[in-house]
């Protein structure tokens, strides 16, 4: 097929993926953001082998090493602090750690100096006002008074997805799992060498970012889905932890900066059917956003971009390239959103216990599986 024009909805994980997949093949990307500031929280994300390979897959293998911390086994521990399980991860790519911890801003410079280089225009404060798909381009209008049309678009904006709604104003909304997630950057642990997951009704772990800095998450039952003042956060997410299991509980003092807890209600969402409606494709977390208990979620996206570009690169028409895509995409993407939120309800009481650590090991051996 004859390189194409592609409007990518979002400047995240997902868009940034997308624009660079893309690019490399040729095709003119346009990105646009939402946020005027382009801002990303400044916590950390885990990366697991899957994604270490999309990534040296799309070529900035080098640049994402240096900006994280890589390591070869997941350490889980039992509510009382005993370990568990060590997983070790396999590693898909030589010479390159099994999984990485990255923080989050770090990557998206990564991910955005990438997308220019490969050519992208990338515009800010931008929103999609009126999208019509007329069979052979899409029309589209901005917020700002412009315009273009385009060959595709991509809608990669997110969870709360406004492609989506425009799409299929009739799919089911994301929902609220019952949990929140609260995020923190500390000073690492000597020692730390490789991420560690705790047990129990309450999901903590610990993430290293790099060769002093670590990043813990926590997950906690929030059955009315509270907002939290800002004022007092870190002291709220201090008493989250009161029953914090050794490992954790010895680094809990640090938690002191209301400004740097990250707290997010954990919402979930599967589109049943089609991602897709005539040249509109919806690519991570607009068509497949899931809980964080798999540390899947940007992984997901990530491979999504790697194979709609190819898809596009090589079908006959954008029809057949999103039909395939969607074969090869649905049945792995929906193994880890009910994975994670299988999980979840097992944590808050709604579902049976999960085994953790099988789990997990189930997991890496999924995502180990060629795309």
């Amino acid at each position: 097929m004859n390189k194409l024009s592609a409007l990518i909805i979002g400047g995240g994980i997902g868009g940034l993926t997308s624009a660079i997949a893309l690019g490399q093949r040729g095709f003119q990307t346009e990105v646009i953001e939402k946020d005027p500031e382009w801002s990303v929280y400044g916590v950390g994300i885990i990366q697991q082998a899957n994604v270490v390979r999309a990534v040296a897959e799309l070529g900035v293998i080098d640049d994402y090493i240096e900006a994280g911390y890589g390591y070869d086994f997941v350490e889980i521990y039992k509510p009382d602090g005993e370990l568990a399980a060590k997983v070790p991860v396999t590693r898909l790519v030589e010479k390159y750690p099994g999984q990485m911890g990255i923080g989050r801003p770090a990557l998206q410079k990564v991910l955005a100096d990438r997308a220019k280089a490969e050519g992208a225009k990338i515009r800010l404060g931008v929103v999609v006002t009126e999208l019509v798909d007329d069979e052979d381009g899409v029309p589209v209008k901005f917020s700002d008074g412009t315009g273009g049309r385009y060959d595709v678009v991509v809608g990669a904006d997110g969870i709360n997805s406004q492609i989506r709604d425009l799409l299929f104003p009739d799919a089911r909304k994301p929902e609220f799992a019952g949990q929140a997630v609260w995020r923190y950057n500390l000073r690492r642990p000597k020692g730390l060498d490789n991420m560690r997951a705790f047990e129990g009704k309450m999901g903590v772990g610990l993430v290293p970012l790099s060769d002093d800095q670590v990043y813990m998450y926590l997950t906690t039952p929030e059955p009315d889905n509270p907002r939290y003042p800002r004022e007092g956060l870190a002291k709220t997410m201090r008493d989250k932890l009161k029953e914090a299991p050794p490992g954790i509980a010895e680094l809990v003092d640090q938690i002191t900066d209301d400004d740097e807890v990250v707290y997010r209600p954990l919402t979930w969402h599967f589109l049943e059917g089609n991602w897709y409606k005539g040249r509109v494709m919806l690519v991570g977390d607009a068509a497949h956003g899931t809980t964080p208990h798999l540390g899947q979620g940007a992984g997901m996206a990530i491979e999504d971009s790697l194979v709609l570009a190819e898809e596009l690169d090589r079908a006959d028409s954008v029809a057949d390239a999103f039909a395939v895509f969607q074969e090869r995409r649905y049945e792995r993407c929906k193994y880890i959103v009910d994975s994670s939120v299988a999980i979840c309800m097992g944590q808050i009481g709604k579902g049976p216990l999960v085994n953790y650590p099988k789990a997990t090991a189930d997991m890496i051996a999924a995502t180990s599986e060629p795309l």
